[in-house]
């Protein structure tokens, strides 16, 4: 395990700041007149050297100047960073956005996404609470005319679901009224979860009592069941992630962007909601196509929604104090 002196910390902690907020390496010069401490140039220097020995920083051929390495960056996450504080204008930003009415918890994790990508230009992801736990409390089909209707679910948390469907013309609304008292009396209370699980199996031979050929009411009840019971990705600022790509190929692009398409994928990058703030960087995030990249992840409550999470994810030369002091804010909003 790699331990530093308070000199050597305070070295490390103005490379990464002066190299993630002005992206220039970082020399001995600059960093005698930033130091909290009084020290000569060739001190600075023999310090830096250790540095570079332990795999905390590195040299680049553009100049003598030194760059914090992923190892570095990852020393300076677990042992120096200290979150900053969120500006008033920022926190004004957030209180603002999170404070209108919501009819959705889907509109909340959304506008989430939105402007934690706003306020920080890189991509961000929000995933809305589990919902693992979800019964279902009621399902309603109304009548639109034209052979529509709009199929209405209804969960215990106050989560609403409703799409709108074309209907077969031999079939009318009394036709399908046993088959919503059915749902009613034989799966309301039921687990989501339940319920899907059901709809191969048990669901359609008890629907053939009241319908000759249910499938297509199956088709129906199933799609808006699957959305209601289904985790829900948002991103925010897509375009944001090819800020960061000038070493990446036109394919690994594209593979990059359809990533962020992928729901399954995307659950797997992110990981299920944690404890705490949690940072990833490079090649400890599990896709290659991300090892360029560092992974702010958080775990959000929404009252009696239950956990969630929001992530960020930017180049490994970010400004973590601030992120991660956003990322908290977030978190508290």
């Amino acid at each position: 395990m790699i331990t530093l002196t308070e000199r050597q910390s305070l070295i490390l902690k103005a490379i990464v700041r002066d190299y993630t907020e002005g992206g220039n390496p970082v020399g001995s010069k600059s960093l005698v007149q930033e130091l909290p401490i009084k020290v000569s140039s060739a001190t600075i220097r023999n310090e830096m050297a250790r540095l570079e020995d332990l795999g905390l920083i590195v040299k680049t051929h553009l100049s003598s100047g030194r760059i914090p390495s992923i190892k570095g960056y990852r020393y300076y996450v677990d042992h120096i960073l200290k979150p900053e504080r969120v500006d008033g204008k920022d926190l004004k930003v957030i209180q603002h956005s999170l404070g209108g009415e919501f009819h959705k918890i889907d509109e909340i994790v959304a506008q989430s996404a939105d402007i934690l990508s706003q306020l920080t230009s890189y991509t961000t992801f929000t995933l809305r609470p589990e919902l693992k736990d979800s019964r279902l409390s009621g399902f309603r089909l109304v009548p639109l005319g034209n052979h529509q209707v709009m199929a209405i679910l209804v969960t215990n948390n106050g989560d609403v679901e409703n799409q709108t469907f074309t209907i077969p013309s031999d079939i009318t609304g009394d036709d399908l009224e046993p088959v919503v008292r059915f749902i009613d009396d034989q799966l309301v209370g039921l687990p989501l979860q339940d319920v899907l699980r059901q709809l191969t199996h048990e669901i359609p031979l008890k629907l053939a009592q009241y319908l000759q050929d249910p499938d297509g009411f199956l088709d129906i009840f199933g799609s808006v069941l699957s959305k209601a019971a289904s985790e829900r990705f948002y991103v925010g600022g897509k375009l944001n992630l090819f800020n960061y790509t000038d070493q990446q190929s036109p394919k690994e692009l594209q593979s990059l962007y359809s990533l962020l398409d992928q729901t399954d994928r995307l659950a797997n990058v992110i990981g299920p909601p944690g404890q705490r703030i949690q940072v990833r960087i490079g090649n400890e995030i599990t896709n290659d196509l991300l090892k360029n990249y560092s992974l702010i992840t958080a775990t959000y409550d929404v009252d009696q929604h239950g956990q969630g999470v929001i992530a960020l994810l930017g180049p490994t030369a970010m400004p973590y104090s601030r992120m991660i002091g956003l990322m908290g804010a977030f978190q508290r909003e």
